[in-house]
């Protein structure tokens, strides 16, 4: 993919997230029940990088669970990680080291602020699908791999709306954004949002994804140093919107 497509689709993204951060988190207060599962089977007391953690949801979940251990939360959005400051400020104190910083996954450099802090399991729960192109995939995913212990889990979720006929329903043609089809990978999807607060207009807001197949996804875990030892789907109605694999390093 050439790096001007890269760039435009970041763009989308980067001006989804900074226009609807509020109106966005407010449709993640609750955990998915995906990541429930996840989170029923880590060991307690361990150490994550949570790379695209939003709002915070995740981070309290894991405070409330467990009486010790470290978290850090990484995301590109200054307005999502002002909202799940103020909500970690919000709740009451458990026993996790928990932490915020701002990373960008397309900067190369976004590896320097997770290496400072040793970790045991790297999440990344409905995030690699806002990556484009295959190159750009596979060197966050190295860098992910740079970051765990020999044998340590990279736990993620991909987003499959094709199994729902509402999310199939908002595809938008890239005519839009006056990108050129034949400039895209296979997978990469255009999708309209359509959300808003009470007492707001309802605005749409459009974003970039990139739907996987598990072929894909097995390729990339190999080309990356990883193993697939678990996958399961889970989340929104029929339970099949979210496709969940569990790496471990070589």
């Amino acid at each position: 993919m050439r790096s001007e497509t890269i760039q435009k689709l970041l763009e989308i993204n980067d001006q989804f997230y900074q226009n609807f951060a509020a109106a966005f988190a407010a449709t993640r207060r609750r955990i998915q029940p995906g990541v429930r599962r996840v989170l029923q089977n880590l060991p307690v007391g361990g150490r994550l990088l949570d790379l695209g953690c939003g709002s915070g949801a995740l981070a309290l979940e894991l405070d409330r669970r467990w009486q010790t251990g470290s978290y850090l939360g990484l995301d590109a959005s200054p307005a999502l990680l002002a909202e799940a400051r103020a909500a970690l400020r919000a709740a009451p104190s458990g026993g996790v080291d928990i932490r915020f910083a701002r990373a960008n996954l397309a900067d190369p450099d976004w590896v320097e602020v997770a290496a400072a802090y040793p970790v045991d399991v790297v999440l990344a729960f409905a995030v690699l699908h806002h990556i484009p192109s295959a190159g750009l995939r596979q060197q966050i995913l190295r860098q992910v791999n740079s970051l765990l212990p020999a044998g340590g889990l990279f736990i993620h979720s991909e987003w499959q709306f094709q199994h729902s006929p509402r999310w199939q329903a908002r595809i938008q043609p890239w005519s839009q954004v006056g990108i050129d089809e034949n400039d895209l990978e296979e997978g990469d999807t255009l999708l309209d949002w359509r959300h808003h607060l009470p007492g707001q207009p309802e605005q749409v807001g459009l974003r970039y994804v990139h739907l996987f197949s598990r072929q894909e996804l097995s390729a990339l875990a190999e080309r990356t140093g990883f193993a697939i030892i678990e996958e399961f789907e889970s989340d929104g109605e029929g339970g099949r919107l979210g496709l969940y694999q569990v790496w471990r390093k070589q």
